[in-house]
């Protein structure tokens, strides 16, 4: 298993669309764990493989307090949506730092692979249904910062390049 640099909002990466998984191999699976280690460490409770610019249809996220209670999605589809709605306040691994209010479905059933390439179906509340629909956002090349106004947006955006240029100079050092 190895840690996998997250890209961080702005980078174009982000908005690439994620290809289906056309079978779940020892690659797949090795992209799984790698993806779970980094997701654990970061820490985070969810992660797209878009946001460690592999860009294939792969999620995992854990929102246990144990954390240890790995879910995996591949090529996961959204079946169903609740039509009540509910603001949360979201964080993304891409976006450190920053949280905001995002209204999303509070109940979703998804169908997706697991990691041994087997078909389930599952009905999803609460955070987990909040994860797994903004890391579904990221498969199709979408950033939660979307969802705010457009001046939010972009104070997040320079401050983001602010922070990337500060990193980039103590690199140098």
């Amino acid at each position: 298993m190895a840690l996998l640099p997250i890209i961080h909002y702005p980078d174009p990466r982000l908005y690439k669309i994620a290809k289906p998984v056309s079978v779940v191999d020892g690659r797949v699976k090795s992209i799984v764990a790698d993806m779970a280690q980094t997701m654990y460490e970061a820490p985070g409770v969810g992660l797209a493989a878009t946001q460690v610019d592999i860009h294939e249809r792969i999620i995992v996220a854990d929102c246990s307090d144990e954390r240890n209670q790995l879910l995996v999605f591949i090529n996961p589809e959204i079946l169903w949506s609740s039509p009540e709605k509910k603001a949360w306040r979201e964080g993304c691994l891409s976006v450190p730092d920053y949280f905001d209010e995002v209204e999303r479905a509070t109940q979703v059933r998804v169908k997706a692979l697991n990691v041994d390439g087997k078909e389930f179906e599952m009905e999803l509340d609460g955070l987990l249904a909040v994860v797994l629909q903004h890391e579904m956002d990221h498969l199709v090349g979408k950033v939660f910062v979307e969802y705010l106004s457009a001046f939010k947006r972009a104070r997040i955006s320079m401050k983001m390049k602010k922070r990337a240029k500060q990193s980039n100079k103590e690199l140098v050092r």
